[in-house]
């Protein structure tokens, strides 16, 4: 079994606490121009607001590691559909949120298996601010998108 050792708040520069020791990193999947999106449950921290499963990064592991564990843990995907293409990093000095974007193969269905979890589900690129946003992806998302554009437009 592998050592979790990301688990804890650490005090940011930017005066907020952010949970995981090692920084934490999360999974934004992307299909037919929507992103799968996580329901997070009231007792969370920022409960009852709209984000991407994800968690505290262990020391051992990559962010992409650290990305797909806390989405298999979260919503129960398979990783063997999941192709990883870009990251994009929120740094706050002594801490960092990590987003791995990344493709979703058309058989990925995600399920809610956990309590951090109300419901799991795909968005649309156009709908993502119509919901209550966790208040750090709904800082970056802006951002995230132009990063999401820069890697579909080729393709489109």
């Amino acid at each position: 079994m592998a050592i979790r050792d990301g688990d804890g708040w650490v005090d940011c520069r930017c005066g907020g606490k952010h949970w995981g020791l090692n920084g934490a990193a999360g999974l934004m999947l992307l299909r037919e121009r929507s992103i799968l999106m996580q329901h997070r449950a009231d007792w969370v921290h920022n409960g009852n607001t709209w984000g991407l499963p994800g968690g505290a990064r262990d020391s051992h592991e990559t962010i992409i590691e650290a990305a797909l564990r806390e989405a298999v843990e979260e919503t129960g995907i398979d990783p063997q559909l999941v192709k990883p293409l870009n990251t994009f990093a929120d740094l706050h000095g002594n801490w960092r949120y990590d987003t791995v974007l990344a493709a979703a193969e058309p058989a990925l269905e995600p399920h809610t298996l956990n309590d951090e979890s109300h419901e799991v589900r795909w968005v649309k690129f156009d709908d993502v601010t119509r919901l209550p946003l966790h208040p750090s992806f709904a800082k970056t998302w802006p951002l995230v998108m132009s990063e999401i554009n820069n890697l579909i437009a080729p393709t489109q």
